[in-house]
């Protein structure tokens, strides 16, 4: 089912591109997608000491919490049975 959120969330999903790729990232990001308020500044220093900027943890970041948001959004639609 269409929401008027729709052309939004293109949008932003657009503006986003595509997250940088690091091995570094595959448990931060899962951490993110599932706990983000487990995130630690050793955990961006670990980042950081496997060579990525400030940018890349960012844009990965926000990316992965996007998309964690949209899995949300979409399984309380589909639980009021609206998708």
């Amino acid at each position: 089912m269409a929401t008027r959120y729709d052309p939004l969330i293109e949008a932003v999903t657009r503006a986003l591109g595509a997250p940088p790729r690091h091995d570094a990232m595959t448990a931060y990001l899962e951490k993110v997608r599932l706990h983000a308020y487990r995130i630690t500044d050793e955990d961006v220093a670990a980042l950081k000491a496997a060579g990525l900027d400030d940018d890349a943890i960012f844009h990965a970041t926000t990316h992965a919490a996007f998309g964690a948001g949209l899995e949300r959004w979409r399984a309380g639609l589909a639980a009021l049975g609206d998708e």
